[in-house]
């Protein structure tokens, strides 16, 4: 996304670790088969010290608690604060610290870094969702400018469940096997588990106003490409701490709390602990 908004004219800095800075060569190297390859020239910092329009929030759940203290509210001032992280429970947090500033976000997108500086965007997809909010339209024509599929969704609940419906049963069932998607649906009872998984969000969702159909995201689960691997499998074989509580604790703590059933959910979060996984 940085490489993107910078290629399009935009100013952007980037926020990196004290090691990754000392890694970082001075310019990003995208290669992607939605925006095509190519190199660009981006600043980066270890903390926030000039003034910013937006900031992106794009860590992993684990890492949030880290993050936060390299932007503090006072360099972030103004700014619209707007995180792609997976799950929903990180909104609050960050409104505690932000405030009412705070623009919900999702992006669906199979990319990876590759090296200091190199990002690999895979599949044919790369779609960004933002809640309904002041500035919301304008970043979302940024974000197409930029070769992202923008859109301003009609709700704030709207955007973090419709995320999770759809990634929920691609990282819990591709991490329980850790094998590509195609493996998943490969194996029929798995594939049951899976859709049930979707199914289960829905009915989760709905519970906090939010009507999510079901057989949409059947359809939509079908429809990735068999090649399809999620970040948290990624993680899984790299030995990485794994975003389930942030993914598969959403789901279930909620359908506790409303009396919503989730056995399919709990059964896959099962399983990919059962891994052996670093559990974040």
């Amino acid at each position: 996304m940085a490489g993107a908004l910078a290629r399009s004219g935009n100013e952007v800095l980037l926020l990196l670790t004290e090691r990754s800075l000392a890694e970082y060569p001075g310019a990003l190297r995208v290669e992607s088969e939605v925006l095509g390859d190519f190199e660009v020239p981006v600043p980066a910092c270890a903390r926030l010290d000039r003034p910013v329009d937006v900031l992106w929030v794009t860590v992993k759940a684990a890492q949030l608690d880290a993050a936060l203290a390299v932007a503090p509210p006072d360099a972030v001032g103004h700014a619209l604060v707007v995180p792609l992280l997976n799950g929903i429970d990180h909104v609050a947090v960050l409104r505690e610290r932000y405030g009412d500033r705070v623009l919900p976000a999702s992006m669906a997108v199979e990319s990876e870094r590759i090296g200091p500086g190199r990002v690999a965007q895979l599949g044919p997809f790369a779609i960004i969702a933002l809640a309904p909010m002041a500035g919301a339209d304008e970043l979302a024509g940024e974000l197409r400018a930029a070769g992202f599929a923008a859109t301003v969704d009609d709700s704030e609940g709207r955007v973090l469940w419709t995320k999770l419906a759809t990634l929920a049963p691609l990282a819990l069932g591709t991490s329980s096997i850790r094998a590509p998607l195609g493996a998943v649906r490969g194996e029929a009872a798995l594939w049951e588990l899976v859709t049930a998984c979707a199914t289960e969000v829905c009915a989760v969702a709905a519970t906090e106003g939010v009507d999510l159909d079901p057989d949409r995201f059947h359809r939509i689960l079908a429809g990735v490409p068999a090649g399809f691997r999620s970040s948290m499998q990624k993680d899984l074989a790299a030995g990485r701490p794994l975003e389930l509580d942030a993914i598969a604790g959403s789901i279930l703590r909620r359908g506790a709390a409303h009396g919503i059933p989730t056995p399919a959910t709990e059964e896959l979060r099962r399983r990919v602990a059962a891994r052996g996984a670093v559990v974040a």
